[in-house]
């Protein structure tokens, strides 16, 4: 959010200090200063255009929200979307929250191994491999199979079939795929806050 106004006030000094240098090279010929009025649609446009510009900008040079930059490499695309965000969402398109290998790097788990045993709990993990989710991930397969091909890119994934991927997270149940077989794997619910 900060970010966010810190964006629209600089991009608000950037467009006033076009108009001004605009209006200072016209006064340069001898002329009358005059004003010309500009619609507020127009202003509110033209900054929000600027904005996301530099949004994209600093997105792609930033080496953080590497998961979520899989999902939506442009600011655009995220900003046209209208998305009903839930927890579990979250976790899947930020790779944060009940994630062993999220977990694991804040020594809150023992392990980023999944409780299956066989690969690190990653988000890659979760959506394309784990057998504890083969019943919700066929509906979600099948849905993609009508018109692309699997396994999809997770961007693919999230603007052609957004809707079956979020009933997809929807139905994931991370206290079910923690539960615990390895004692190594154990979460500590006592550093674990939520």
């Amino acid at each position: 959010m900060i970010c966010s106004i810190h964006y629209l006030v600089q991009s608000v000094l950037d467009v006033l200090t076009h108009f001004v240098r605009h209006l200072d090279s016209s006064n340069k010929r001898g002329h009358p200063r005059t004003y010309k009025k500009v619609l507020k649609s127009v202003v509110i446009s033209e900054l929000s255009e600027i904005s996301v510009e530099k949004w994209q900008r600093e997105w792609d040079q930033t080496t953080k929200g590497k998961i979520k930059k899989e999902y939506f490499p442009m600011v655009t695309d995220r900003l046209n979307m209208k998305i009903n965000i839930t927890h579990n969402f979250t976790t899947m398109v930020m790779g944060h929250g009940n994630i062993r290998s999220h977990l694991h790097q804040f020594k809150i788990t023992v392990t980023q191994t999944c409780s299956c045993g066989t690969k690190d709990q990653t988000v890659d993990h979760l959506l394309f491999e784990r057998e504890l989710l083969n019943k919700e991930r066929d509906s979600l397969i099948s849905t993609v199979l009508k018109t692309d091909v699997w396994q999809i890119s997770k961007n693919k994934l999230i603007r052609k079939h957004l809707k079956i991927f979020v009933k997809f997270t929807n139905k994931i149940s991370f206290d079910k795929l923690n539960k615990v077989l390895y004692p190594s794997h154990r979460v500590d619910q006592a550093k674990f806050i939520v």
